[in-house]
């Protein structure tokens, strides 16, 4: 069976489809995910701290330490583009049609779902579609994890911090891929051949963690949430990151981060529980993220993949760090 060969013809497949197969076992049969011992810490959403760290380390591996400060401007493009865009559009939408919003999205989802990127995906989109210094993005995109920035918005900042040693714990496995694969460059090429086989394992892990009653539970104002933040964020902050980075050779990076992580579907109640007078949107605002967070984290590749391949139609196989020098 060409198993392999199906699934790369598909966008983003070797990611996509793991993550859409664990993605309806969990909305079906979730109890398979979850008899315990290895097979649970492999394939179940438990799984997912072990192999998104594991990605980080060998993507920090195939870093050189010369080009170390490219990646934490090319996060803070991101990171500012995303928030941006995002919290903009909300404190708008609250501005003209008031707390409740319009169409039954309220300015508390839209914040919630547009200001929070799935960094872990980004990071995985970016090996694929980028190079290390793009994957290494992530070590600034991860600050828009979480309500900090939402709460900033709605004039809640003393209500909310930002916790030190989470931001610590995903710079951790990237450095000591960065240290070890600058010390030892069979390392990095150990690590280098090793990314494919950690991909398909991180998609699936993330899929376990969703479920599709999220998206028929919010109905059409979740789907159209969802697709405001795909089309919007994401191209919006592919254009700003080809404008920033793309002089030379457009990349498809950028629209990368055109998604809803899966912790942004705490926000709004973190938010209803720190000012009351946004309790009575957090409900609704939960299940519309939430479904959010399943749209884009389905559509998001497959565009991405999309992008990337038109641009190399256009400028030929030529590796971006290649094409910039």
């Amino acid at each position: 069976m060409k198993i392999m060969k199906t699934v790369q013809k598909f966008p983003g497949g070797l990611m996509v489809i793991p993550l859409l197969l664990a993605c309806v076992i969990n909305t079906v049969a979730p109890q398979l995910l979850q008899i315990g011992g290895f097979t649970s810490g492999l394939l179940s959403s438990a799984g997912v701290k072990t192999f998104v760290g594991l990605f980080l380390f060998v993507s920090g591996a195939t870093i050189n330490i010369k080009q170390v400060g490219v990646p934490v401007y090319k996060g803070a493009v991101l990171t500012v583009s995303k928030v941006g865009i995002g919290l903009a559009l909300g404190i708008l939408l609250g501005k003209i049609f008031g707390p409740w919003g319009v169409l039954g999205i309220t300015p508390l989802a839209v914040m919630a779902a547009l200001a929070n990127c799935n960094s872990v995906m980004y990071a995985i989109l970016a090996g694929q579609v980028g190079d290390s210094t793009d994957v290494g993005a992530v070590s600034v995109l991860g600050l828009d994890d979480g309500p900090f920035f939402t709460m900033m918005a709605l004039g809640a900042a003393g209500m909310a911090t930002i916790p030190f040693m989470d931001m610590v714990a995903v710079v951790v496995p990237l450095i000591l891929g960065l240290i070890l694969g600058n010390l030892d460059e069979e390392i990095r090429d150990l690590c280098e051949k090793g990314t494919p086989l950690v991909i398909p394992f991180n998609g699936f892990v993330l899929g376990a963690g969703m479920n599709l009653r999220d998206v028929v539970k919010a109905g059409v104002p979740g789907v159209i949430l969802g697709l405001v933040s795909l089309i919007v964020t994401g191209f919006f902050c592919y254009w700003v990151y080809n404008l920033f980075f793309g002089r030379k050779r457009k990349t498809a990076v950028g629209f990368g981060v055109g998604n809803t992580a899966g912790n942004a579907v705490v926000t709004p109640n973190a938010i209803g529980q720190s000012d009351p007078s946004w309790a009575p949107y957090a409900a609704g605002a939960t299940a519309q993220v939430a479904a959010a967070c399943v749209v884009t984290s389905i559509l998001c590749p497959l565009i991405t993949t999309y992008l990337h391949k038109r641009i190399q139609k256009k400028y030929g196989e030529v590796p971006p760090q290649v094409a910039a020098k």
